[in-house]
């Protein structure tokens, strides 16, 4: 688990404002439905951005970082992973989410992805014609291996994405640097015993032997999940995160 339950992203408040925001089922290739939440700004930039939450999936602190980018003009659209065990009802704070997580396979994760970008390119999703994948944890590392399956993707961008191979032996972001089809942003704690600064180098080594276009900033001193209000001490790590997302969205749209 990333964050509390009453966390909150600590970003302020964008240019804009919201022109809407709403709760939503999409259709994976299954069949299956998932939970959804859009935010749409008043003058969209034809961004389009994937939310991709940690373990516990869509709850409170997502849909106010999709608020955020949404009044920076980007529609937002953070995923539910468990519409197959869990419905697409909203869930109370002690939603059994290990359980459920342990459910999962790597195949509806990315079913439901590619479902969710699809929905974005859509005229129901607002035509966006530059879409980028963020996420934190586990979600932080299907944004990164998202563009190996859709290359059409604009970049990705993982907070504290884990690069290693899973416990299965699968191999992660720095196995796969050779198949990714877009530009990397990958903002990782300096004090995270999950990801070690070795893992972090191997990372970085494979996306320039690569020659993929990337940016990996290491915080120094700051634990997994840095990103977060309650994090008073890291700050200054979480403002310097934020403002190189927007930067990055920025410039590899073309805006």
């Amino acid at each position: 688990m990333c964050f509390d339950p009453d966390s909150a992203p600590p970003v302020e408040h964008g240019p804009g404002e919201v022109a809407s925001a709403e709760l939503l089922a999409l259709r994976s290739a299954d069949g299956t439905e998932f939970a959804a939440f859009r935010a749409v700004g008043e003058a969209p930039t034809g961004v389009g951005v994937v939310v991709l939450p940690d373990v516990r999936g869509l709850y409170g602190f997502y849909r106010e970082l999709g608020l955020r980018f949404a009044e920076h003009g980007h529609t937002a659209l953070v995923v539910d992973y468990y519409g197959r065990t869990a419905g697409v009802d909203q869930r109370a704070e002690d939603f059994p989410y290990q359980e459920h997580m342990r459910r999962l396979t790597p195949r509806q994760l990315h079913e439901d992805l590619s479902a969710a970008i699809a929905h974005l390119r859509s005229p129901e999703g607002g035509n966006c014609r530059a879409v980028f994948t963020i996420g934190f944890c586990i979600g932080g590392r299907l944004a990164v291996l998202a563009s190996i399956r859709d290359r059409e993707l604009a970049g990705t961008i993982g907070y504290y994405c884990w690069p290693a191979p899973g416990p299965d032996g699968a191999p992660g972001p720095t196995g796969r640097a050779a198949e990714l089809g877009a530009p990397v942003l990958a903002l990782m704690a300096g004090d995270d015993p999950g990801i070690p600064p070795q893992h972090v180098k191997e990372f970085e080594e494979a996306l320039a032997a690569a020659g993929v276009d990337h940016e990996v900033v290491t915080y120094e001193g700051a634990p997994h999940s840095f990103f977060d209000v309650k994090q008073g001490d890291f700050l200054d790590a979480s403002v310097d995160s934020w403002n190189r997302v927007l930067a990055f969205v920025d410039r590899v749209a073309g805006r």
